[in-house]
């Protein structure tokens, strides 16, 4: 049997491991919006074209494609499936650089996509089988971290490498690392035992993977499981249209260059988003222990608390006071990224982690990263007769605005986790 020590150290690898490929698909997604300008200019493209190549049909084949390959995660080696996605979706990356025109570029993404979809369900599911439920909170929000640390990789390599060596260098730049971390990751990620930090009995000890259809269904019948993919969804549509808009909004309101504002975002939104992720779970992990639902509750509660910070910088013409106003939604804004993982880990049985872990990023990619950053447009577009330049900063207020509506499926959440608790006393 392994002792404490030796399990604890390879818990410890596992997470590094599985942080460093989050990291990467964050940086190889992120860092095309950097790059859209000088790609456009060369293949002669039209905004619409770009917004294909970096939003719906990505996101369609990212979201899609996660569920199949989780089924497979439940019942295969989970850390063989990471090692070739990781591979697959860091070759599709340095290969775009060998792109001759505009159609081989979209193909290529659509194969990033396809290589990012199987690294997060099955890296969930291994992490929930190294950490118990009362550390699962924080170790999920460790993962998360890897959202704006490759956030921020993306913007600084991107804006950099691209401006001094061209935008196919920056792609092989952070392209080929990945295929070097599948290799170190094949050797040091271990496999662990299902099921390896859980009780012995309860839902989670389900041996046998439930059919998809069984999956679907007990996620959405499911109270507590139901108002976390409606919240986390949600929250996801506000997430990623503010952070697709946010560097226009500084361009046009504030006057800032396109490699300020890639400076700004990497340091403000994406290291106060990294502190923010930690700190969230640590957060959830100390309130979870004092009650049951208290640790959703809490997220509920910030996210209406960051509301009025959010309007204030988009009402300020000063760059100063809007920057300080968005210190608190960026360092609070991702409080429920490691929770909302760990949640899933937590309620979902044994066999079936990969599976709901997939579902829910289905629900959050397809309709956050699709719907968020369209909304947004198209309250700008509406307001832009009348408004002109302060279209998009009242757009993007609307979406602040739209935060108390998954505020409140956190709230329920915590309500249906608090009666679920009270049924097994």
């Amino acid at each position: 049997m392994q002792n404490p020590a030796e399990a604890s150290k390879h818990a410890r690898n596992a997470l590094t491991l599985l942080f460093c490929a989050y990291a990467l698909s964050i940086t190889d997604r992120m860092i095309l919006s950097v790059l859209f300008e000088p790609i456009r200019l060369e293949f002669a493209v039209s905004d619409t074209q770009m917004g294909l190549l970096g939003g719906l049909s990505f996101a369609l084949f990212y979201a899609t494609l996660g569920v199949p390959i989780a089924r497979l995660a439940d019942r295969q080696q989970r850390r063989l499936i990471i090692v070739f996605s990781l591979a697959l979706f860091s070759l599709m990356t340095a290969m775009s650089g060998l792109a001759t025109s505009f159609l081989l570029l979209f193909l290529f993404r659509i194969g990033v996509g396809i290589g990012e979809a199987g690294v997060n369900p099955a890296s969930q599911s291994i992490i929930a089988d190294y950490y118990p439920k009362h550390r699962r909170g924080m170790a999920m929000s460790v993962l998360a971290v890897g959202a704006p640390a490759g956030m921020m990789c993306g913007f600084l390599i991107g804006g950099t490498v691209s401006e001094y060596y061209g935008w196919r260098a920056a792609l092989y730049a952070v392209g080929l690392p990945g295929l070097v971390l599948a290799v170190v990751m094949f050797f040091l990620l271990r496999e662990p035992i299902r099921g390896n930090s859980d009780e012995p009995s309860g839902t989670n000890s389900n041996t046998e993977s439930p059919g998809f259809l069984a999956s679907v269904r007990f996620m959405f019948t499911n109270p507590a499981m139901r108002q976390l993919i409606i919240a986390s969804t949600l929250t996801g549509m506000g997430t990623y249209g503010a952070s697709t808009w946010i560097p226009a909004f500084f361009i046009r309101v504030h006057d800032l260059s396109q490699s300020q504002v890639g400076l700004l975002m990497a340091v403000v939104f994406g290291g106060l988003g990294a502190a923010g992720t930690l700190v969230g779970g640590k957060l959830f992990d100390r309130f979870n222990l004092k009650g049951a639902g208290l640790g959703v509750r809490m997220i509920a509660i910030v996210q209406v608390t960051v509301i009025p910070f959010a309007l204030a910088a988009y009402a300020f013409d000063s760059l100063a006071l809007t920057i300080g106003f968005f210190i608190i939604p960026a360092l609070a804004g991702n409080f429920f990224l490691g929770p909302s993982l760990a949640m899933i880990q937590t309620l979902a049985p044994l066999r079936m982690r990969a599976t709901a872990a997939a579902i829910k990023m289905f629900c959050l990619n397809l309709v956050g990263m699709s719907l968020g950053p369209l909304v947004v447009g198209l309250i700008s577009d509406a307001l832009m007769p009348i408004y002109s330049d302060q279209s998009l900063p009242m757009a993007l207020a609307a979406l602040s605005v739209f935060g108390v509506w998954p505020a409140l499926h956190f709230w329920l959440c915590g309500r249906a986790l608090q009666r679920a608790a009270a049924q097994q006393r």
